[in-house]
């Protein structure tokens, strides 16, 4: 037998057999029990069995039981526990709008049966208005307790939203830290191993006519791979379980002359044009040169990877809305087999993406490729979020 069946049949047979004590004790005034209180009775008490299944159903039921006693001239404490029962978990388990018609019609009800019972001559006169309140006793302490079971489900429901809102925000904090150290150390060793192959290509080609050249190129390999291993440090520090602060600054738009003095000449002739923005009389926000140094340095590296070009030009300035332009331009086709497609387009636009900014590339109509970025000169912001009602 299912466990709520006989929660329900042991609560019927509780308080049926309270009310039966109740009527049989013959209170003086009140009308002796006779077989048709006990029908009432046994009425009443099969009704409150569907108090959880079918509560109108066991409130109609029972309170027919407790409306004929009064009809029929019986008093006692306990004759309308059945249906205070039921009108209890009517209201605990239902909505308000049922709670308060069934609470008028139930008002009604007992105090038409009240005054009814008060007309017949020789019988006790029950107050209408005491009849009247009985039924909205019960039905005022189930919706209070209903309000209670559902403001503690929501503040569950909302914890647990919450909860997942953090986990979901954790994640998101994850991922975007990866994708950030993913693009830093692509950028550190696409370009650095590219411009590293290139500088080798022109010491091996040179060694023997021109070694001058040869030890010059080598020596440029020697200091690519230092700065490689410093950045490569600055990036991986924030791995580590240390409260140490990185090794080295992150790179800003003064060193992109230092950027471009390690790309080899004989292979590739890079001008910058940049103006006041070298020379530190402008500090833009330390994450928008950062991105702008990537996406200059990607550009290039493409340029080598990807190009037979033998000039590029980059310029950094400000325009008329004080935004950062950046543009990477070359002037040569695209080599035969340029070795794939890898993700630094994909990088430079998610840099661009990251600090507000935009970024538009692709071939020009007499040849060569084109990076553009524009970047705001301050970073976003987060929205903030709405507080919550008071």
């Amino acid at each position: 037998m299912p466990r709520g069946l006989v929660r329900d049949l042991a609560l019927s047979v509780a308080v049926g057999a309270l009310t039966a004590a109740d009527l049989a004790s013959n209170v003086p005034e009140s009308r002796e029990d006779d077989w048709l209180s006990w029908v009432l009775l046994g009425v009443a008490v099969v009704g409150l069995g569907w108090q959880r299944r079918r509560p109108l159903v066991a409130v109609v039921v029972t309170g027919a039981g407790s409306l004929g006693w009064t009809l029929l001239g019986h008093l006692g404490e306990l004759l309308n526990l059945p249906w205070m029962v039921a009108l209890y978990f009517l209201a605990a388990s239902g909505d308000r709008r049922r709670t308060v018609w069934v609470g008028v019609v139930a008002a009604l009800a007992s105090g038409v049966a009240a005054v009814v019972a008060g007309q017949e001559e020789g019988r006790p006169v029950p107050s209408p208005v005491l009849e009247m309140a009985i039924p909205v006793v019960p039905l005022l302490l189930g919706e209070v307790v209903r309000g209670r079971r559902e403001l503690t489900a929501y503040y569950a429901e909302r914890a647990r939203r919450a909860e997942e809102e953090r986990e979901r925000e954790a994640e998101r904090r994850v991922r975007e830290e990866r994708m950030r150290i993913a693009r830093e150390l692509h950028d550190i060793v696409a370009h650095t191993v590219s411009a590293m192959t290139v500088q080798a290509g022109v010491a091996l080609d040179a060694l023997d006519r021109r070694p001058e050249l040869s030890r010059a190129a080598l020596r440029q390999v020697r200091e690519s791979g230092r700065e490689a291993v410093r950045e490569l440090r600055t990036t991986l520090s924030v791995l580590r379980d240390v409260t140490d602060p990185p090794v080295a600054p992150a790179p800003r738009l003064a060193q992109l002359p230092e950027l471009i003095a390690r790309f080899p000449g004989e292979r590739l002739r890079v001008s910058l044009h940049a103006g006041t923005l070298l020379t530190g009389e402008r500090r833009l926000p330390p994450v928008v040169e950062l991105a702008a140094y990537r996406i200059v340095q990607e550009a290039l590296t493409n340029v080598l990877r990807h190009s037979a070009a033998r000039h590029a030009a980059v310029a950094v300035s400000l325009d008329a809305e004080d935004r950062l332009l950046v543009e990477v331009v070359d002037e040569g086709p695209p080599r035969p087999d340029p070795g794939g497609a890898g993700l630094g387009l994909v990088g430079m636009r998610e840099r661009a993406t990251a600090v507000g900014g935009t970024l538009a590339f692709g071939p020009l109509p007499d040849g060569g490729f084109r990076v553009h970025a524009t970047l705001p000169s301050t970073p976003i912001t987060p929205p903030q979020l709405p507080r919550p009602p008071r």
